[in-house]
């Protein structure tokens, strides 16, 4: 858990980036904060996961945790706007030597690290030298970096930004996975379709305020007013019905056991993740239906003549 208590921020005589910031975020909550660039987005993030003091306020939960007082230091996970690494390592290497930072024995951070690369389709492999890879794929190695250790608390900048398709959906696995196995996510972007998608709570920063209820979830919205689209209907069938945890992904609505197959019916946008999610647990989809977005009702039309 995080807590935002009054968070400012601002450096030397400077102008305030942040003001008086109210934020919680509880075990399980993915909670997205939306801003134009410049509105304090990153600022925001970077006191979240302990690396920049707030001016005034205070900050409570994950980040402040420590050894002497509660046995466990809390794990946080964080993937800046930017990532720089060591250009003389290779992402196998630089992301054991990060494994082993952290408390993973040696063989435990290199299979992490490997399994981690894999699923998210590193181009070049995992010994590719850190110097050679795109922003795209670097973005890859900081997301396999966040998540070595299972976060507590998972910090994500941008995250979407500069990753290929693919990953997207895998992205969005992480994000689930980390949320149902009782972590907390925060993520900052500027589309407020990526929010809606992914989010049990959106929240909006201008001008340094964060505005927004902070327990009103992305699918707050009334039916009215989003659009009607039907879920996708998908039959698989696999080794163990029990793997994955279907109803921990997000956008799974129905779930039903007929013989061996499996019948989900599943929100459109999430669809593509939770087919990913059955092949790499080696299912095999034996049909997936998608069916055409409901027309609106025409608009009754005046003539005047």
């Amino acid at each position: 858990m995080a807590v935002a208590v009054g968070v400012g921020k601002r450096y030397g005589r400077g102008p305030w980036i942040l003001r008086d910031v109210e934020l919680r975020v509880a075990p399980g909550d993915v909670l997205a904060v939306l801003g134009a660039n410049g509105s304090g987005k990153s600022t925001l993030l970077r006191i979240l996961a302990g690396l920049t003091r707030p001016t005034t306020g205070r900050l409570t939960g994950a980040v402040t945790a420590r050894p002497a007082a509660t046995g466990h230091r809390a794990a946080v996970g964080y993937v800046p706007d930017r990532f720089t690494a060591h250009e003389r390592h290779t992402a196998a290497g630089y992301l054991t030597h990060l494994g082993r930072v952290r408390g993973l024995p040696t063989a435990a951070a290199r299979h992490r690290a490997a399994e981690l690369l894999d699923r998210l389709a590193l181009v070049g492999g995992s010994d590719a030298a850190l110097r050679t890879l795109s922003k795209g794929n670097a973005q890859k190695v900081a997301l396999a970096q966040a998540l070595l250790v299972p976060p507590d608390l998972l910090v994500l900048d941008e995250p979407w930004s500069g990753l290929d398709a693919s990953a997207h959906s895998v992205l969005a696995e992480l994000i689930a996975e980390t949320a149902a196995e009782g972590g907390a996510v925060v993520f900052t972007d500027h589309r407020e379709a990526v929010a809606e998608a992914h989010a049990t709570t959106i929240r909006t920063i201008a001008d340094g305020r964060v505005s927004g209820s902070p327990s009103a979830p992305a699918s707050a919205r009334s039916a009215a007013e989003r659009p009607a689209v039907p879920p996708a209907e998908l039959v698989l069938t696999g080794p163990d019905p029990d793997a994955p945890d279907w109803r921990a992904l997000p956008g799974i609505l129905t779930l039903e056991r007929r013989g061996p197959e499996l019948h989900l019916r599943v929100e459109q946008a999430h669809a593509d993740a939770v087919l990913l999610t059955a092949l790499r647990h080696r299912w095999s989809v034996r049909a997936v239906t998608r069916p055409a977005p409901a027309l609106a009702p025409a608009a009754t039309r005046t003539t005047s003549r």
